[in-house]
């Protein structure tokens, strides 16, 4: 069973909102989940939270972040850097 972290997606029509899960491959985008690690909502100045002790622990054990969760981690961790 290969473990992934992505968005799925909730929230109105035009106005999304995503929940950052880790899930199994092969479930939908907005279906089953193993576990919610945080949330997304890029209309509010794309406001990101994530809990860093569970992401850490999944991608310890083997779960893959998708390519826009891995983008959105180096985006934010990158502003979250204090500025030397």
């Amino acid at each position: 069973m290969a473990v992934h972290i992505r968005l799925a997606r909730s929230g109105a029509k035009k106005a999304p909102f995503y929940r950052i899960v880790v899930t199994n491959s092969r479930s939908p985008r907005d279906g089953r989940f193993i576990e919610n690690l945080g949330t997304f909502d890029p209309s509010r100045d794309a406001s990101f939270r994530i809990d860093q002790e569970r992401l850490d622990h999944w991608k310890k054990v083997g779960a893959q972040p998708s390519p826009t969760v891995e983008q959105l981690l180096k985006r934010f961790a990158k502003a979250a850097k204090p500025a030397a």
